[in-house]
């Protein structure tokens, strides 16, 4: 055990830029197959829905953490070598599909019947409807809810460190079995995740009163 120097803090500062990497690419992953997800579930062909509702329940009733020990050791069952990034990455992000699909659907569907109709009536297909018509509306009322999951995933993180992914979570455990500080160590690190965070939910909730005042 030593002491806890000025380097270790900032050892455990730098390793912020490798959670906010992970969040920005998990976020991205999930926003490219949660839109995939979202208009799948929202499809005119029955078994396309089924697959998508499938796809959903799988990664929502089974923990984050599972989906990373998954996205880290199955790989290696087929001859692949995968880094703790890259399954962190993977899994992180086909969890953050699932949840953005889902949120995605529900505000596809919250746009009123008659803006589906009138579409129709214009001749419009499902592609051009769904472009034009409904996705603006749709994406103003996802943005409160979407934000709100990217704070979460933020925070899911943080479980990476258990593949051995060194993000802030990880890093602050190193420093804490070299010092045994760990009050002060992981008070930081709340610290941390507070302090990135809390503008994500204060802005989520800003956003959320503005659509109900508008709603009235």
């Amino acid at each position: 055990m030593r002491a806890l120097g000025s380097g270790d803090i900032i050892y455990i500062i730098m390793a912020v830029r490798w959670t906010l990497l992970l969040s920005l690419v998990a976020f991205l992953g999930g926003a490219i197959g949660g839109a995939l997800v979202a208009l799948a579930r929202t499809s005119e062909f029955k078994g396309v829905r089924i697959v998508s509702a499938g796809y959903i329940k799988l990664f929502q009733g089974t923990p984050l953490l599972m989906q990373l020990f998954l996205a880290f050791f199955v790989p290696g069952l087929f001859g692949w070598s995968v880094d703790p990034w890259t399954a962190a990455a993977l899994g992180l992000s086909l969890h953050a599909s699932a949840f953005l699909g889902e949120i995605w659907r529900g505000a596809i569907e919250v746009v009123p019947r008659g803006q589906w109709e009138a579409a129709t009536s214009l001749g419009l297909r499902y592609w051009p409807k769904m472009v034009l018509v409904i996705a603006p509306q749709a994406i103003r009322i996802a943005i409160p809810p979407t934000i709100g999951f990217l704070v979460q995933l933020i925070k899911g993180t943080s479980l990476a460190s258990i593949i051995g992914f060194v993000e802030l979570t990880r890093a602050a455990q190193i420093i804490n079995n070299a010092t045994f500080r760990p009050f002060t160590i992981f008070a930081l690190v709340a610290l941390i995740y507070y302090v990135i965070c809390r503008p994500l939910s204060a802005y989520s909730k800003r956003m959320e009163q503005k659509l109900l005042v508008a709603a009235r």
